[in-house]
This record gives C-alpha cells, structure tokens and sequence, in this order.
C-alpha cells in the first residue's frame, strides 16, 4: 500500500469528490433503495436510521441507531434468541458492505477516517483514504482514482476481506437520482461485474 501525506491538500481533494459526487443532496436524501449483484435487496430510511434488507427467505429491519429494536424474519416467520441475533448480524454485515459500494465516496470525512494525498504511478494525484473504526472491517483502506473534474473512476482495496492487496475496482455509469445525489451503478473487479440496480434515491 503506498503511503501519503495527509493535511490540507488531502482534505481539499476530497472536498472536491465530494462536490463532483453531489454531497449536499446526498446528506438531504431521505431514502436510498438498491439491489446488490441482484441478490441483496435493501430500502434504508436514512433519515431514520432504519433499513429493510432482503436476501434468500430472508427479511430483516435493521435499526441502526437502537440494534436492539432490530428484528428479522425467515419466510415471514419472527426468528428468536441466538438464531435471530446471528442472522441480525449478517443482514447488518451485509448491508455495512453492500452501502459501502454504493456510498463510499460520501463517507470520507466519517468519524476515524485519515485521508492522505499519494502520487500515482502516472503523475497523477489519488487519496488514500483508511477507516480506523466503524462498519465490519475497521483498518481497511482505498486508494480513490478520479477524472479531471474529481469524480471517481475506481478505487483501489487494501481490505481484511480480499486476500490480494491493491485489488482495483472501477465506479462507472454515474446516475443523477431523484434526490440529485450523483451515484455509480456499476463496478468491476478483477474482471467480475458488480451492479448496482434498482437504484432511487429520494426525498419525502
């Protein structure tokens, strides 16, 4: 992983991801809905701080802010106890991956998160971004890669759940949302397509 300097240029540079990518409508959406790889199916209130996420037979209400409210069913059935804490987990991991792939460059100025400025192997300008706590991974980091007007183009991982580092994965087909919210709906890694579909994005 290369390294970087951080302070003031970083910081501007990813204020100026966060212009390209519309941040101020995203901050003011409401709700967000997508489905990832076709299989993960989530509407998230986040005003409120609730999710429904949607997978197999599966269907949990995830309530971010109190995780004790959170509750799940299997094929409309209320699971209980242990099983129920388990799979919480899951659709809670789940969803902290899923968002990422639709969210990620809003959430460089997260709580915990260092952003450094590294000169890529072009001459080129990148960030590198690490988050130090949150979500299911903490540690992991991305090299953001982005056009002349700073919007992304791809981002390479250094992350806990993929073996090889430095694996790059592109954010194309940017789409302006009901909410005005700028963003991608398709990835690829290592050859592999990651879409984005039924993508909205909108206020109440």
């Amino acid at each position: 992983m290369p390294d970087g300097t951080s302070g003031t240029e970083a910081d501007n540079f990813a204020l100026q991801i966060q212009q390209a990518v519309k941040h101020d409508q995203f901050v003011n959406t409401d709700y967000i809905q997508w489905s990832f790889r076709n299989k993960n199916h989530y509407v998230w209130n986040k005003k409120s701080g609730k999710v429904t996420v949607n997978w197999d037979t599966y269907e949990a209400n995830l309530d971010l802010q109190n995780p004790k409210n959170s509750s799940i069913t299997e094929n409309r059935n209320i699971l209980e106890g242990a099983e129920s804490q388990k799979m919480i987990r899951k659709a809670l991991a789940y969803f902290n991956n899923d968002s990422f792939w639709v969210v990620a460059p809003h959430k460089l100025f997260d709580e915990g998160v260092t952003r450094k400025i590294v000169t890529l192997e072009d001459g080129e300008k990148g960030l590198l971004v690490t988050y130090s706590s949150g979500g299911t991974t903490p540690g992991d980091s991305y090299l953001w890669k982005v056009d002349k007007n700073y919007l992304p183009t791809s981002y390479q991982m250094w992350v806990s759940i993929i073996p090889i580092g430095g694996v790059e994965a592109t954010w194309e087909n940017w789409t302006t949302t009901e909410s005005g919210a700028y963003l991608a709906k398709y990835h690829k890694a290592l050859g592999i397509g990651i879409p984005i579909s039924n993508l909205r994005a909108w206020n109440e």
